[in-house]
C-alpha cells in the first residue's frame, strides 16, 4: 500500500511538473539559496476581522470562533482562530519568498489552541531538496508558535519552487 501511495505521489508530482512552467519573470538573480537546513519565518498577530473574513469564505461558523463563553464552557480561554486559518501561513511564507510557487501537499497536527489576538510565528523549515526538471521539489518541516516557544501546530509540506534563490520580502 505504501509502495502504491508513492507511486501515485511520484505521477502527480511528474504531472503537476511538466505543467508547471520555470518562469524567471517574478524573481532577478537574488541571494540566498536556499539549503536544506534553512528556515524561513513570518509573525502575525490575528484579529476577530481576520476570523470573521475566514469564516465567510470557509463558511465555517462555529461558535467557538465567535462566542467567547461558548469558548470557555468548551474548555477554553476565549475565541479560537480557525486552525486552518493559523495553518495558511505555511503556503504564504512559501510564495512570499519563491512567487511561482506550487503547494502540493500539507499534513497538520494541531497541538494548542490560537486564540484571537495571539501572536503566532510562523516558520517553515527545508529538509529534502530533489532538483526534478526544471523545477525543485522541496519538502519543509512546518511550524507555529505562539509566546515564541509553545507549539501549537506543526506538520510537513511539499512545495514544488521554480527557483532556490530566495527573496526576503516582509509581507503584511
Amino acid at each position: 500500500m505504501l509502495l502504491m501511495n508513492g507511486i501515485m505521489m511520484r505521477m502527480v508530482y511528474n504531472r503537476i511538473a511538466s505543467n508547471f512552467h520555470s518562469s524567471k519573470m517574478f524573481c532577478s538573480k537574488v541571494e540566498p539559496t536556499l539549503k536544506v537546513g534553512d528556515i524561513l519565518q513570518q509573525r502575525r498577530i490575528f484579529t476577530i476581522e481576520d476570523v470573521v473574513e475566514y469564516s465567510n469564505v470557509s463558511k465555517d461558523i462555529n461558535p467557538l470562533h465567535f462566542d467567547t463563553k461558548c469558548a470557555q464552557i468548551a474548555g477554553f480561554q476565549d475565541r479560537l482562530v480557525h486552525g486552518m486559518l493559523v495553518a495558511s501561513l505555511f503556503p504564504r511564507i512559501i510564495s512570499s519568498h519563491f512567487p511561482g510557487a506550487v503547494y502540493v501537499s500539507q499534513n497538520l497536527q494541531f497541538r494548542q489552541p490560537v486564540y484571537v489576538e495571539d501572536e503566532i510565528v510562523g516558520e517553515v523549515q527545508a529538509f529534502s531538496i530533489i532538483n526534478f526538471k526544471k523545477n525543485y521539489f522541496v519538502k519543509f518541516i512546518t511550524r507555529c508558535f505562539k509566546k515564541d516557544s509553545l507549539i501549537v501546530l506543526d506538520g510537513e509540506a511539499t512545495a514544488i519552487l521554480p527557483y532556490l534563490s530566495w527573496q526576503s520580502q516582509i509581507v503584511e
